[in-house]
């Protein structure tokens, strides 16, 4: 089942061109009523790959206008901001019932070599140690309305550092390995679906430091901003570690931040997200 929902979501960021630099992108099936941040994000990122050859995308940078609905699709609009000899820029707007629901600015570069060097990254236990989030999911008894959400079949398989079914205390930081479920062929594909995957999770980690005091359903949140930067190549069928904290939280807002390792160690993306943080009665 995950497989397939895997490949659906491939089809997904296949979009249809309507005109020159517009494209229609369908919803996935959700639980909810509002469209996933990620999926947006990397119909985004796909739509302005579509305008652009050989140049692999280095960043880009949105922000999550609205409210999107999955029951109308989105149709993006890209502007080509700069063609140069070394990068080029794109202006991606989602527009929702006539409405811009999404804003980015992506920036693609020819691919060079030159001086590398990464702090060194934090040892994690190896994902083959450890068990698939969905199924110890299945196990706990203490879910309640979160039951069906936490069990639902997932184009990714995550298995956190720290188990989901261990005490709940505040931190600032969380863990977890990611591996998307069929094989992906192209560059620009790993490239959304990275951009897909840096969304799962990412608001919520600005809670973690209070969930001893406040109820997740006591919490409204939503992505606010998102940025992300594509350092290195990588394989998003093979496991990535995503690691995810949050230095600050002020003013109903959350600062997050993350960073794809691979199993060697490489940072291959980093992602710093603002997300609404507020405690409703």
């Amino acid at each position: 089942m995950s497989s397939e929902l895997a490949k659906t979501l491939l089809d997904k960021l296949t979009l249809e061109r309507i005109d020159l630099d517009i494209f229609r992108g369908e919803n996935e099936i959700t639980l909810g009523t509002r469209l996933f941040g990620g999926q947006v994000l990397a119909q985004a990122l796909s739509a302005a790959q579509e305008t652009i050859e050989n140049r692999p995308c280095h960043s880009l940078h949105a922000y999550f206008l609205r409210p999107g609905q999955v029951n109308q699709p989105v149709v993006f609009q890209v502007e080509r901001i700069r063609d140069g000899k070394s990068f080029s820029t794109r202006r991606i707007i989602g527009i929702q019932a006539g409405q811009a629901i999404f804003s980015m600015d992506a920036s693609f570069q020819v691919i060079e070599t030159g001086l590398s060097h990464q702090m060194d990254a934090n040892r994690f236990p190896d994902p083959d140690t450890l068990e698939d989030d969905r199924s110890v999911a299945g196990r706990m008894t203490n879910l309640g309305p979160y039951a069906d959400w936490m069990t639902r079949p997932r184009p990714f398989e995550q298995r956190s550092v720290t188990p989901i079914d261990q005490p709940q205390v505040p931190k600032t930081e969380q863990a977890v390995w990611i591996k998307f479920l069929t094989t992906v062929e192209s560059g620009a594909e790993h490239q959304q679906l990275l951009a897909y995957a840096s969304d799962m999770g990412l608001v919520s980690t600005s809670a973690l430091p209070h969930r001893d005091r406040i109820r997740r359903d006591q919490l409204q949140m939503a992505s606010l901003d998102h940025s992300l930067w594509f350092h290195d190549r990588f394989d998003i069928d093979d496991w990535l570690l995503y690691v995810k904290d949050t230095p600050v939280t002020f003013g109903n807002r959350g600062l997050n931040r993350g960073g794809f390792f691979d199993r060697s160690g490489r940072r291959v993306a980093s992602v710093i997200q603002e997300g609404l943080l507020r405690v409703t009665e």
